[in-house]
This record gives structure tokens, C-alpha cells and sequence, in this order.
């Protein structure tokens, strides 16, 4: 069965199509009994272990959010789960832009690796999984302060300048996280993989927006911890989804820093634990410091600071006028004046007009699809007043009538001569003066328009108030078109690897229904004849056994077998260990929603 995204949860459904478009199917019935006891051993030691170092909400925040300790959390039970709180969730395939995550966190829907990791990769993958999203992201959202903090930084991100730069790392990153989730992955390719990524990360120039945003929510929401700095508490999914790297993060030589704006001067490795780790002392500090950052962004300055990051970035863009007008497009040009002010600006190519977020008719970018230029400020004459404030009498006063020829003469020295064909107001401001048959020209007479060029439409407003990536109207624009051709690797079962999972699926059966357990010794001997190289499933025997009290002899036959394992291969030494504790120290609370 095909667990579609639930579009009946109301986050879901607010979706906008150029989010939809990331979101696949959940296929609940692909997850094998493998995948299922990978599933049950991190979250019994997340429920044994992070009960007493993660933030308190943790191990409430997994009921609140639909998840059990027995099977991998299905779709329609985490967004019924999650739409009380507000919330919903989608699944996606691995990483997706940073931009798209960004937006989707501003509406409040989780996104979520329908994948998860392999049983050799169980204490930590640097891919996305639904161990990672689900296990480590959602429990904390029950948490108002933590969720309005996640909501917030979505929408600051959504507005970030991005490089052309940040994609090629997001590309680099992405392979390198499905190569090793793959279970015949070269070697060589992987190392290829990750210089790869290592020289993405040392050649990103100058950070932009995305990247220095990118570095606090690394070292929030999927690193931060909360508290004090000689205890702290996790509420990092990363760290929360890693077995091994929630243990090793308390270590003291895991420096602990507060947490403040300097945190965006420590880029970040997902593929080593990291050196250090920062703590805020509430959440409240995380949307302290995300506003001190916000207000260096392009969204918030504007003017030539904001015009030049547009034109650094390449991408498609929006110039917000003081009127409200909103201009979208790849920003090529601004002409500013001896103080530093725009006075002009210019897109190449295909460019939108929008209000309030919403595309003006008849303005899309295939009516502007050769580019967009407009003067910005004041007309000489009129210190006190911009055109946008001016009434109608004002109009009339400056010869600026409907159907009637004028001249307009800007205080930077570009002149405005045409037919005046059309006045566009909105809440009082005009925003937009359309012209038949007119001539732009600037102080020194070169010509910015030309009447055989057609109709000029021309933005009205004082200053640029406001730049950020992306078009204003998302929908209408189609601007997260930006998708990545690489598809997550999907294994293929052998007939040997399809008996494994049939011996996970009878232990799972003989610990769900409390019988036949004389049927264990079978699964063990075939265990040893085929997959001499298993432990969880010979450590799922001998929990039952234990459990249960049967077959002392048999019990201890698989406990010096682990034994050895952990001696003579030591990558197994920790999680087997730890799965002897468990086995004595059961967990006594199961997660039942």
C-alpha cells in the first residue's frame, strides 16, 4: 500500500504547487523488517538514553508527535498527530534545495526522508532519513517557543540571497549522501564524493545569506543545544537522530560555546562529528539572534546593499519600491546617486509586477518577458512630497492626466516624456504610471527607453525599501523550479538478503504475539549458517529469551556469540553493549499514541 501525503491535514493543504512538487509518496509497504528493527533499537536507547540528557519535552514530544518505539512512524498518523499542534509533515526524496526546506518550514510542515538508513550506518548517516526528520525534528516541535522559533526562521530564509555556488554544494552534498547510503558504494567514488564537497565548501567565495543562514540552523536546529554550558540539554535533530554522536557530543572535548550571532563565522562538516557545539539558554535567545542577523539582510536594507546582492546572486529576485510596488526578476543594473541611492533599475529577462505578493494582471513575466526598467525617487519641484503620496489634485498640478501628453523630470536627471495611458493606486499609493509613445532618457541623454520598444510601464516609489530571492508571487513566478536530477539509490533484495529479512520478521512475530519460542532456536541456526555477520537480530532473539526466561542454554550460546563479535570486530562493540543494557534495563514506558 502507498501512503500519499495527507493534503486533509491544513499545513499540507496551504501548500503552494512549486512545494508539492518535491513531495513523493511514502510507500509504508517498501520498509523491510530490517528497516523496522533498525527503527526499534535507535528508538529504545533515544528513550533510554536521551530521557535524561535531552530538553525535556523530548521523549512527551515523540507521543505528541505520533511516533512508537515499534514500527516506523507511518505518514497519516504523524500529520493526524502533528495538525494538533499546528503542524504537518510531507515525505521527500533526501535532500531538497535549501530554499524549498526554508519555505516549507514558513508553513509549518515538516519535511521528511521517506528513506531510511541501513542497519551498518544505524549510529549516524549523513543522509536525511526518517529516523533523522521524524525521531529528531518533530518531538521538539511540541514545544511552542522551539516551533514559533522553526516557523520564523523559515519565512527570514525564504527571502535569502542564494549562490550559484550554494547550489553546487547542495549538489555535492546530496550525491555524496546517497553514495553512502548505498549498500556496494566504491570506495573510490566515495572519496571522490567528498573532495568534492570539501572543495564546494573551501571555494564558496563570499557566504551569501543562504549560506550564513544555513550555519545557524546547523547549529540549532539540527546541532543546538539548551541550558547551561556545564550541562546541557539536546535539542538538536542531528544529534538527537545519532545514537553515537549524542553520547559523544558531552564529551569535554566537544567545546560548548553560548550560542550568539557569532555562530555564523563556524562552517559545519555533515560529514564528522563536529568539534564544537553551541548553547542557548532558551529558545527565545535563537529568535533573538535570528532577528540581529535578519536585519543584515538584503530583505531588510534594501537600496544598493540589497540591489547589489541581486545582482551578485543571479538569480530571480524582487525589488520592493516605497509605493509597495514589487518588481521580480534577474537583476542586472542599478545607477545610484552621489549619496549612494538607486535612482534606476534594470532586469534582463523574463520579469513580474506584483502587490502585496500578488502578480498584477496583465504583468506577468510573458508580458515583461524581454526585461523591466524604472526610475526611482523624486521629481524635481516636489522636495516634500513623492510621487507615490500624490493626491489627485497633485496629479493634475504635475500635467500627469490620463490620455494626455507630460514630461517628467526626475531629480537624478532621467526624464520621463509620453502619453500617460494608465495610473495604477493601491491603499492610497500610486504604484505604477503607464505611458504610450515615450522616450526615457537620462542626464547625459542616453536613451533607457524608446518609444518603438512599445508601451512603458513605469514603477512609481521614492526608494527600494526591500530585495529578496525569489519572485514576490511564488505561485505565479513558478520560482523553486530548481530541482535535482539525482534520484536516492533504491537496493534491490537478493534471495539472500529477502530470507534475512523473513528470520527479522519471525522474531518480530514471536515478541508481538508472545509465542512459539522454541521456533527461536531455528531462526538463530539459520542465522549462523547464512548471515554469520548479523547481530540485531541475534540480539532480538536473545532480548526475547531473557525476557521470557526460556532456553537459559540457548540464551547464552547468542550472548557469547555478540560477545566475540564486539571483541574481534570493534564497530559493533558499542551497539552491542548497549544492546545488553537495554535487554536489563528495558525500557519501561513503550511510546503508545
Amino acid at each position: 500500500m502507498s501512503h500519499f501525503n495527507d493534503f486533509n491535514n491544513p499545513q499540507v493543504a496551504a501548500l503552494p504547487g512549486h512545494l508539492k512538487q518535491f513531495i513523493v509518496d511514502q510507500h509504508y509497504e517498501h520498509y523491510t523488517p530490517i528497516d523496522h528493527a533498525v527503527w526499534r533499537y535507535v528508538m529504545r536507547q533515544n528513550y533510554s538514553y536521551l530521557k535524561d540528557v535531552a530538553y525535556y519535552p523530548y521523549i512527551p514530544g515523540l507521543q505528541k508527535a505520533g511516533l512508537t518505539i515499534e514500527h516506523i512512524p507511518d505518514l497519516q498518523e504523524m500529520n493526524d498527530a502533528l495538525g494538533k499542534i499546528g503542524w504537518g509533515a510531507v515525505t521527500v526524496d533526501g535532500f531538497i534545495p535549501p530554499a524549498a526546506f526554508m519555505e516549507y518550514q514558513a508553513y509549518r510542515v515538516l519535511v521528511i526522508a521517506a528513506d531510511i538508513r541501513q542497519l551498518k550506518h544505524i549510529e549516524y548517516t549523513p543522509a536525511p532519513d526518517i529516523i533523522h526528520e521524524s525521531a529528531g525534528h518533530a518531538p521538539i516541535i511540541a514545544d511552542k517557543d522551539y516551533h514559533e522559533y522553526l516557523s520564523y526562521f523559515g519565512s527570514i530564509g525564504a527571502k535569502a540571497m542564494f549562490s550559484a555556488q550554494d547550489f553546487e554544494l547542495y549538489e555535492a552534498i546530496r550525491a555524496l549522501s546517497i553514495l553512502k547510503e548505498m549498500p556496494d558504494a566504491d570506495e573510490q567514488e566515495i572519496l571522490k564524493a567528498e573532495e568534492l564537497v570539501t572543495y564546494c565548501q573551501e571555494n564558496m567565495g563570499e557566504p551569501s545569506e543562504m549560506a550564513l543562514l544555513s550555519r545557524l540552523h546547523w547549529w540549532t536546529v539540527e546541532y543546538g543545544l539548551i541550558g547551561t554550558l556545564e550541562q546541557p540539554k539536546i535539542y538538536g535533530a542531528g544529534l538527537l537522530s545519532s545514537i553515537g554522536e549524542s553520547s559523544t557530543c558531552m564529551n569535554k572535548d566537544v567545546q560548548k560555546l553560548w550560542y550568539t550571532i557569532d555562530a555564523v563565522k563556524y562552517p559545519y562538516d555533515i560529514t564528522k562529528p563536529q568539534p564544537q557545539l553551541f548553547v542557548t539558554p532558551d529558545f527565545q535567545n535563537l529568535i533573538s539572534v535570528l532577528e540581529e542577523f535578519a536585519n543584515t539582510m538584503a530583505f531588510r536594507k534594501g537600496g544598493a546593499y540589497g540591489l547589489n546582492k541581486a545582482v551578485e546572486s543571479k538569480n530571480t529576485c524582487t525589488a520592493v519600491y516605497s509605493s509597495g510596488l514589487q518588481v521580480s526578476g534577474n537583476i542586472t543594473d542599478f545607477k545610484t546617486d552621489a549619496a549612494g541611492k538607486p535612482y534606476f533599475i534594470k532586469t534582463t529577462g523574463p520579469t513580474a509586477l506584483a502587490l502585496n505578493n500578488k502578480q498584477l494582471r496583465g504583468h506577468g513575466k510573458d508580458y515583461h518577458k524581454d526585461g523591466f526598467s524604472s526610475p526611482v525617487g523624486k521629481l524635481k519641484g516636489y522636495h516634500d512630497t513623492s510621487l507615490e503620496d500624490f493626491s489627485e489634485y497633485d496629479l493634475k498640478a504635475a500635467g500627469i492626466i490620463k490620455g494626455l501628453g507630460t514630461e517628467l523630470h526626475f531629480e537624478s536627471g532621467i526624464t520621463v516624456k509620453g502619453i500617460v495611458k494608465n495610473i495604477l493606486s493601491e491603499a492610497g499609493k500610486i504604484c505604477l504610471v503607464t505611458f504610450d509613445n515615450v522616450t526615457v532618457t537620462d542626464d547625459n541623454g542616453t536613451v533607457l527607453f524608446d518609444p518603438a520598444w512599445g508601451v512603458y510601464d513605469m514603477a512609481v516609489g521614492e526608494e527600494i525599501i526591500s530585495v529578496f530571492c525569489g519572485a514576490a508571487d511564488r505561485e505565479a513566478y513558478e520560482t523553486i523550479v530548481y530541482k535535482s536530477k539525482t534520484e536516492t539509490y533504491h537496493a534491490r533484495h537478493d534471495h539472500k538478503t529477502k530470507e534475512l529479512h523473513r528470520l527479522y520478521q519471525q522474531v518480530r512475530n514471536c515478541r508481538t504475539n508472545h509465542g512459539d519460542y522454541g521456533f527461536l532456536g531455528n531462526v538463530w541456526q539459520q542465522l549462523q549458517k547464512d548471515h554469520h555477520d548479523d547481530w540485531l537480530c541475534a540480539l532480538e532473539i536473545l532480548e526475547i529469551l531473557d525476557h521470557e526466561g526460556v532456553d537459559p542454554v540457548l540464551a547464552a550460546e547468542i550472548k557469547h556469540f555478540l560477545e566475540e563479535k564486539g571483541r574481534s570486530e570493534p564497530e559493533y562493540g558499542k551497539l552491542i553493549s548497549d544492546g545488553f543494557y537495554l535487554i536489563k534495563h528495558p525500557v519501561e514506558q513503550k511510546l503508545v499514541v
